[in-house]
């Protein structure tokens, strides 16, 4: 059995389970020694994961799936046995940007159809005055971070790729990017929106949970070759995940988790704790909001892989002209997802049955979510959408 892991992680509170696995002597307890390694890009993670030189890595959850399909990259396939963390992303805009929406809202901007709407007006505004296009800030094309995005802005009547520019950015340089005033907003997971508000540069206009309810967010990935080679170390890494998860979760070890993470990813404890906990400063004056489900590391069954988020994903992919729809595309999208190993690894525990939202997504725009009828789906969220988004299916 291969004993030392080599693992990649992006500074991100959602590396939790991993840091804390490494850190806190989950996986010794199983045997296994982590070798950490701080990327900056997602890209670099692919890429050192697909070229063997990662055992595992901490990944945006679209990303494995994207591999597996060929797209954007070379073909290499992936699987998540384990679900390292749900939601934790946010949506935050520059002062500025955040003035001219609320002077253009129709009612409540904490409502994203609100804030769409209102989006919608600052953009035709803008055009008419010949002003530069608004840059938004997302971390990698196959991400959650791009796809919220996308959904609340098409709610707006908002076209994301003709009247605003998307730009990638690595998670860490996005609050420098905001300063600078290279973007007037980004999407990105904690704790870069939380920095950005305390910076006074920033106000977090929607939580990810604003957009979609239930998401997998951050994701370990191994290749698929890997786990077949090495099955008796993968089961030994998802129960020391599992442990870790758990543990992070639990108030009684709040300070010690919350310095761990600090350390790992360049945060403060007290930034990690507000996370954690799920209470946010959203603007620079220091109010808050919080939300239960703001991150979830283990609460309500988060570790268990569901193949309805990876069918959700893939339904993205194809929304957004990235890979065409077929049945057979999708049937690879959805086993990249993994359930049967996290319920080998862990003696087959009962699944934890999630009673809201009933299509287990919960997205605020748009029909119900049916993965079995993926093209009808998107052919009735494009008839509900105002505006221009272009929202043709690749066939």
């Amino acid at each position: 059995m291969k004993t030392t892991l080599r693992i990649g992680y992006i500074p991100l509170i959602d590396a939790a389970p991993v840091l804390i696995a490494a850190d806190h002597g989950f996986a010794e307890s199983e045997g296994l020694s982590i070798d950490l390694v701080r990327e900056v890009s997602w890209s670099n993670v692919r890429d050192k994961l697909n070229l063997g030189l990662f055992d595992a890595a901490h990944m945006l959850a679209p990303l494995p799936i994207a591999s597996s399909l060929g797209i954007g990259h070379v073909e290499v396939p992936l699987i998540v046995p384990f679900t390292l963390a749900l939601n934790g992303n946010a949506i935050t805009v520059s002062p500025s940007l955040f003035a001219e929406l609320a002077a253009a809202a129709d009612g409540d901007i904490v409502d994203p159809q609100v804030s769409a709407r209102a989006l919608h007006r600052v953009v035709a505004d803008r055009r008419r005055r010949g002003a530069p296009l608004l840059n938004f800030g997302m971390t990698f094309p196959f991400s959650n971070h791009n796809y919220q995005l996308r959904l609340w802005m098409a709610a707006g009547g908002v076209d994301p790729d003709e009247d605003v520019r998307l730009v990638v950015l690595p998670p860490p340089y996005m609050v420098d990017s905001l300063t600078s005033g290279h973007v007037d907003c980004f999407c990105v997971g904690a704790p870069w929106n939380s920095v950005a508000v305390d910076n006074g540069i920033g106000h977090i206009l929607h939580f990810s949970t604003d957009i979609v309810r239930r998401m997998s967010e951050k994701v370990l990935a191994v290749r698929r070759n890997w786990a077949g080679d090495n099955p008796e170390t993968l089961s030994a890494l998802i129960r020391a995940l599992a442990k870790a998860a758990a543990y992070a979760e639990d108030p009684d070890h709040r300070a010690a988790v919350c310095d761990t993470i600090g350390k790992r990813i360049g945060a403060t404890a007290e930034v990690v704790s507000r996370t954690l906990k799920g209470v946010l400063k959203t603007t620079t004056e220091g109010e808050t909001r919080s939300s239960d489900d703001y991150i979830l590391l283990e609460r309500t069954g988060a570790n268990r892989p569901d193949r309805a988020h990876a069918a959700w994903m893939y339904a993205d992919m194809v929304r957004w002209r990235q890979t065409p729809l077929s049945s057979e595309l999708q049937t690879i999208a959805e086993n990249v997802f993994r359930p049967d190993l996290y319920d080998a690894a862990l003696g087959h525990p009962s699944a934890v049955e999630i009673a809201n939202p009933p299509d287990r997504i919960g997205a605020f725009f748009g029909p119900d979510f049916a993965a079995s009828d993926i093209g009808g789906y998107l052919e009735s969220g494009r008839s509900r959408h105002s505006g221009r988004p272009r929202l043709t299916l690749v066939r």
